[in-house]
């Protein structure tokens, strides 16, 4: 059964709790660098070694991770080697969507996004959240709509963060 709301908070929890590696990108990273715009799912970036797809695994098994969209029935087993014969998974889950990204266009893999991360708290969870360069430079490559419409807003964000390193937070 898939909840009617996403709860990112709890999402991020489980999966820090349980030691996951892992990078916030999507709606959730540009809420963190301001953005204004609503979310519904939670979108990261997984390590994929092995150690970290079985954390993953166990960390979101509770929850019923099932393939979003897909009829309700069909053969689906969530485990280690589903995701490592994978790449990216959009599920639903007993606390809402997620994204499970094992390489997202436009930035690459978890390793690739390191040097692009930063580490915030999201929800009062300590995580890796893309920085707001890498963001806007993968909801281009995207190109979806959603994603094109979201970069003028990101952009301004840009502008003022350079602002205010420029003239000192604070000053006006």
């Amino acid at each position: 059964m898939e909840a009617s709301v996403t709860n990112v908070e709890q999402l991020l929890r489980v999966l820090a709790d349980a030691g996951v590696e892992f990078v916030v990108i999507g709606g959730v990273a540009a809420a963190m660098h301001g953005s204004a715009r609503a979310t519904y799912d939670l979108d990261i970036v997984y390590h994929r070694t092995a150690e970290n797809v079985a954390r993953v695994s166990k960390a979101l098994l509770p929850y019923e991770p099932y393939l979003r969209g897909a009829p309700r029935g069909l053969p689906f087993r969530w485990d280690p080697q589903t995701i490592l014969a994978g790449l990216n998974f959009t599920l639903t889950t007993t606390l809402g969507s997620i994204d499970l990204l094992g390489e997202v266009t436009g930035g690459g893999t978890y390793q690739q996004l390191l040097p692009h991360s930063l580490r915030l708290e999201v929800f009062g969870v300590p995580c890796l959240c893309l920085d707001l360069e890498m963001l806007i430079h993968v909801k281009r490559a995207a190109g979806r709509p959603k994603d094109l419409q979201a970069i003028a807003e990101l952009e301004v964000l840009r502008q003022e963060a350079a602002k205010q390193r420029r003239y000192g937070a604070g000053r006006e």
